[in-house]
Parts: C-alpha cells; sequence; structure tokens
C-alpha cells in the first residue's frame, strides 16, 4: 500500500507544481475563455483547446490519442481528453477551415459514435476501461458526467458541421444520461434541496467536483442550442439555480474547492484547476446572464494575484493528499 501511494504522488505531485511534465500534461493547458465562441448558436467551443489539438503524446494507428499513465495504466483511451482533442480541432478548422483539422474532429467524432456503450441500466455512455484511484478505487468500466458532456459537446458540432444524423443521434443517447440519477444509471444527483448536480466520479457520497460539474452543464447547453429541446433548456437552468445556490461553499475566503470532499480538512483546487475555474465562471455568465458568476470568477482571480494566498493554499492542496490519498 506504501508503495502504490508513493508511486501516485511521484506521478501527481509534477503536474500541480509545473516542475515536469508527466502524463498530466495533457489537462494543464492554460484554461482560457474563447474570446470568439458564441452563446446563442453552436459556433467554436468556449474555450480554446489549441494546444490540446495539437497534442505531442502518442496515438492510435486510427489518429486518436491515447494518454500514458505509466507503470501498470500504460496507454489509455481517455474519452474526455479524446473530446477535447477533437473540440480544440473543431475550433481551429472552425476558425480556418483547414481540411486537416476537419480530418482530425471528425475522426474523433467517429470514435465517439462507435464507443457509446451499455450500461447496466441499459443507458449508452463513453466508459473509462480503466482502474483510476479517487477517493475510493473506481473499477473499470466507469464513466463520468464530464465524458458525457463533452462528448455531446463535440457531437452535435459535428452534426452541425455534416448535417449526419448519426451525430446527433448518438449526442441524444448520450444525453439521456443526464435525465437520469446515478442509482438510475445516469450521471444525475438531486440533493436535499432539490438541486441537481452532474457528477464527474460517480461515487457515494457524490463530491460534485465544481470543474466537471461547470463542463458538463456546457454540454447540456450545447444539446440545447442543437436540439431546442425543452428537456435541456430546464435542466441546463436546474444547474445553473444549482451552482448560483451552492457556490459559496466552494469559496474558504483565500483559494476555491475542487470538491464538496465531505472530510474534515477541504480539498482545495490545484493553482490549475483554480484558474480553470474562473474561466468557466465567466464562461458560465455569458451562458447564463448570472452576474453572481462574473462576481465569483473576479473574486476568485484576486486570490489567484495574491503570492500569500497561492502558498497557503498549495500547502494545504498538499496536505489534503497526504492525509486522504
Amino acid at each position: 500500500m506504501m508503495r502504490k501511494r508513493l508511486q501516485y504522488y511521484r506521478r501527481i505531485f509534477p503536474a500541480y507544481l509545473g516542475l515536469r511534465k508527466s502524463q498530466l500534461t495533457f489537462w494543464h493547458e492554460l484554461p482560457e475563455v474563447n474570446e470568439r465562441c458564441q452563446t446563442k448558436a453552436l459556433g467554436e467551443y468556449y474555450m480554446p483547446f489549441t494546444t490540446k489539438a495539437d497534442y505531442q503524446g502518442i496515438y492510435d494507428s486510427a489518429g486518436i490519442p491515447l494518454l500514458d499513465y505509466q507503470g501498470e495504466l500504460g496507454l489509455q483511451y481517455n474519452p474526455i481528453a479524446i473530446a477535447q482533442y477533437g473540440l480544440g480541432n473543431y475550433n481551429l478548422y472552425f476558425r480556418t477551415g483547414a481540411p486537416e483539422r476537419r480530418r482530425r474532429y471528425l475522426k474523433v467524432a467517429d470514435w465517439l459514435l462507435n464507443n457509446l456503450e451499455a450500461n447496466s441500466a441499459g443507458l449508452l455512455v463513453w466508459n473509462h476501461h480503466f482502474d483510476w484511484e479517487y477517493r475510493t478505487d473506481l473499477k473499470a468500466p466507469w464513466y463520468s458526467a464530464l465524458a458525457q458532456g463533452q462528448g455531446i459537446s463535440l457531437l452535435v458540432r459535428a452534426y452541425r458541421d455534416t448535417g449526419d444524423r448519426s451525430y446527433l443521434d448518438a449526442a441524444q443517447c448520450a444525453f439521456l444520461t443526464f435525465l437520469k440519477t446515478a442509482d438510475e444509471g445516469g450521471i444525475a444527483y438531486v440533493d436535499g434541496n432539490g438541486h441537481t448536480w452532474f457528477e464527474e466520479y460517480i461515487v457515494s457520497p457524490p463530491t460534485h467536483i465544481l470543474n466537471g460539474f461547470i463542463w458538463a452543464t456546457w454540454g447540456v447547453y450545447d444539446y440545447f442550442l442543437a436540439t431546442g429541446d425543452s428537456r435541456a433548456e430546464e435542466l441546463f437552468e436546474e444547474a445553473v439555480c444549482t451552482l448560483a445556490a451552492n457556490l459559496q461553499h466552494y469559496d474558504v475566503g483565500f483559494w476555491s474547492l475542487y470538491e464538496q470532499s465531505g472530510t474534515w480538512l477541504k480539498m482545495l483546487a490545484s493553482p490549475f484547476y483554480h484558474r480553470l475555474h474562473i474561466v468557466q465562471l465567466n464562461v458560465l455568465h455569458r451562458l447564463s446572464g448570472k452576474e453572481i458568476f462574473k462576481s465569483y470568477a473576479a473574486q476568485w482571480n484576486t486570490y489567484l494575484q495574491s503570492h500569500p494566498k497561492r502558498t497557503i493554499a498549495l500547502g494545504h492542496k498538499v496536505l489534503f493528499k497526504l492525509c486522504y490519498y
């Protein structure tokens, strides 16, 4: 057990500290709002993902990116990373018209189309086919609201570009998981106050990971833009209300929380994820018009600019990892 934990620390800490590249480097592109995105129609995705579009890692023979988790896990297909790679290339195609960008993102759309799998409830999901260490081990195959949301975001754009109905049909299948709770095989959770959450990791009790919830919410919004489905519109509004009512619980006065851990020591966001939260809230302000998101983004940016607060936050983050992972 101790050896396993030491291997985990060697893997995870360099990514948080920015000391060297690791298998997590794919995720840690500098978060930015895509200033070219539209909010009332499908266009470029809300973040650029341009570095991810030119991923320098390993690809399979079909041109689909693989992430190297090293050790026993090795090379793996991660549906979230694949979708983000596709969205980055879609952005660049939409911007430049370059045929190579279109070829790349359509390969991803086809991979998403062909890799939807029925879970135990008969709902179609993008599975992760490797075990993952979280609060408790996630045993393969496992699925995620984040993968569902970003897969939808790519597929509806592929449908918009090509007119191929199979992409929209696949997005519709993936969207159905948002209409079911985790107990029913879906990815949603309704708390005691009637607030609807989308869970990045489906565990009990739920942890409400902030970045995953917001990214998944964008997928719901994109599905509404593509289809006009009133269920998606209502679900997006429910998610906006959930976040507006609970955002205060992610603010510790000097930093943002990664999740609602339920532990005595709270799980603060890493510097990367704190920056990501700021970007996501600014985007959500654009999509919803809710000033609360703009206000929290500004407040969290002041935390980011404070060297003492950054130092305290990093110390808390490391201590949490030592205590709970």
